[in-house]
């Protein structure tokens, strides 16, 4: 059995999986999933897993060169929750983000509730 990091076995799976430069897509239980991209449906009710966590454990576990989310989360809640993780974050609009979450290697769905709590992140390598 592992002793730290991921221990959903699907999520572990996805994140193994991942080579640099693929797309991996962190939503809120709302945002429409893609049709052909694989899913980690980690959403159990409202609010749970809350995206920070779910967000948070992938930063644990793997590299990241770049972030991107919706401008209409600047100044929300969900916005400070990204800028405080990425604060060199790429903003473009929410409908975009839908449109770049279609070429994601990994959808990650979570139970979370706040408006436009969704980033698309861009593998990197840890060299």
């Amino acid at each position: 059995m592992k002793k730290s990091g991921i221990l959903n076995a699907d999520l572990n799976a996805g994140v193994s999986r991942l080579g640099h430069g693929d797309l991996v897509v962190v939503a809120d239980c709302g945002l429409p999933i893609p049709s052909g991209v694989p899913v980690v449906d980690l959403a159990l009710v409202h609010g749970v897993p809350r995206f920070v966590e779910v967000l948070d454990a992938l930063l644990g576990d793997a590299v990241f060169q770049e972030c991107i989310a919706a401008t209409e989360a600047e100044g929300t809640e969900a916005g400070s929750w990204i800028d405080q993780r990425f604060p060199e974050r790429r903003s473009v609009s929410h409908e975009e983000l839908k449109v770049l979450s279609a070429g994601a290697r990994l959808f990650v769905r979570t139970g979370e509730a706040t408006p436009f709590a969704n980033v698309v992140l861009v593998c990197g390598v840890p060299f």
